[in-house]
């Protein structure tokens, strides 16, 4: 999955894509280095990030959405979104997936779930606690492996109930969303403890300051290297998805570490088995 932000203050890339003019030929690059899908979002979600609301998240997203869509009609798209009113509008203009970084707690949308269950679509319910500005004070846990999976399988159950397939449903443990250094580590060594729940995972490790904490790297861009790590021991441990800003390089690890271990290659649905 190749991360597209289309906002002024992501963490790693704010501003570098302003619109349709930037967006295409990024999308080309990202589609042609392997990425078998692409993450639009039009809200940052780092820590302290402002929110925006769903109608200037629209603004951003929607000339952008339409104009990939049309130039890439079989490239599978997925929104970044934890408003429904801009899940539901991004579907209708030829979105696949819905990524919602809110959809591992209590919904932050409860219309969420209705417009999920009325498309039909791919879901990822990733874990978080609080919002941008309240996450990094959540960060509290004693075993953070079994309340991740505790709180992914109550949202999962909520959703459910609602109507969502749970054929529709990909988890993200959200690593560095309420989480400390030592708590992604911990994610990331007992993955397969989250994959045993039976919903492909989706990993999203890019450029995140736990990686430059442990190699003392304060660049976000600079941190290819730890994020080439983490992904092919996530593949390795069970994650069907990876999300990612540096598309080029790691696809490239993740077709190394399938030559040398074929059963990893196994593990990696095609981009359509959960569309």
């Amino acid at each position: 999955m190749g991360v597209m932000n289309l906002t002024p203050d992501s963490f790693s890339d704010g501003g570098r894509i302003r619109g349709v003019d930037q967006a295409l030929p990024q999308a080309r690059r990202l589609l042609a280095q392997g990425a078998d899908l692409l993450d639009l979002g039009a809200q940052s979600t780092r820590p302290g990030a402002e929110e925006v609301g769903a109608p200037q998240e629209l603004q951003r997203l929607l000339p952008v959405l339409t104009a990939i869509r049309a130039a890439h009609p079989a490239a599978v798209l997925s929104v970044d979104t934890f408003h429904a009113a801009v899940a539901e509008a991004a579907l209708a203009a030829g979105a696949d997936w819905i990524n919602d970084v809110r959809g591992g707690s209590r919904l932050r949308d409860p219309a969420m779930a209705g417009v999920v269950a009325r498309a039909g679509c791919p879901y990822v319910v990733m874990h978080s606690r609080g919002d941008s500005g309240a996450m990094d004070a959540l960060a509290v846990y004693g075993d953070v492996v079994a309340e991740v999976r505790a709180e992914l399988q109550a949202a999962t159950d909520r959703l459910t109930t609602a109507g969502v397939r749970a054929d529709q449903i990909l988890w993200d443990p959200g690593l560095g969303f309420a989480k400390t250094t030592d708590q992604n580590l911990e994610l990331l060594r007992r993955l397969p403890e989250l994959a045993g729940a039976g919903h492909p995972l989706l990993v999203g490790p890019s450029r995140k300051r736990f990686i430059g904490a442990v190699l003392g790297e304060s660049r976000p861009r600079a941190r290819l290297w730890g994020t080439a790590a983490v992904c092919a021991l996530a593949v390795a441990r069970g994650a069907a998805v990876l999300r990612v800003h540096d598309v080029g390089p790691i696809a490239q690890v993740v077709r190394m570490a399938a030559a040398v271990d074929p059963a990893q290659h196994d593990r990696l649905p095609p981009s359509s088995a959960v569309t």
